[in-house]
């Protein structure tokens, strides 16, 4: 599966060793593909440099793990202006164009109405549920989120 990480679960993964980065960890040890493109992770690293600069080396080498891929140059479709607001249309629009499978995103506000819908071919989760995912389709109790 190529799952498309959001700015958030990048920021939350870098700055403290919780039920996120814990996540992000399963996701990969599952053989899944992390993927995130430039948008989502400038967007990290401005906040991450805003609010907890230590964490830029740790957000640095996680970086190593996840396929950073370029921000396609159409990044919006017209079709998602009905969804989302301006600054995340770029975000599913990138996980669309990448033929990811999912996109996790802790974004309630913007992204919470869409949890569980597949929109071209991308499926939306929350931590939660994506996490709920993985734990099916081992077999076993997912304590990542």
């Amino acid at each position: 599966m190529r799952v498309f990480l959001d700015a958030n679960i990048l920021f939350s993964a870098a700055k403290s060793p919780g039920a996120i980065r814990r996540l992000v960890e399963e996701i990969q040890a599952c053989g899944h593909e992390c993927i995130a493109d430039e948008y989502v992770i400038a967007e990290a690293r401005r906040n991450l440099e805003q609010k907890f600069p230590s964490a830029l080396p740790d957000f640095e080498n996680r970086l190593r793990g996840i396929s950073r891929l370029a921000s396609p140059p159409s990044l919006s479709t017209p079709s998602l202006a009905l969804l989302l607001p301006e600054k995340d249309r770029p975000v599913l629009a990138s996980a669309i164009q990448h033929q990811c499978d999912a996109l996790i995103t802790g974004d309630k506000t913007h992204f919470g109405r869409l949890y569980g819908q597949t929109i071209a071919g991308v499926c939306i989760h929350s931590p939660q549920s994506l996490a709920e995912l993985l734990a099916g389709a081992t077999g076993a109790k997912s304590n990542a989120v």
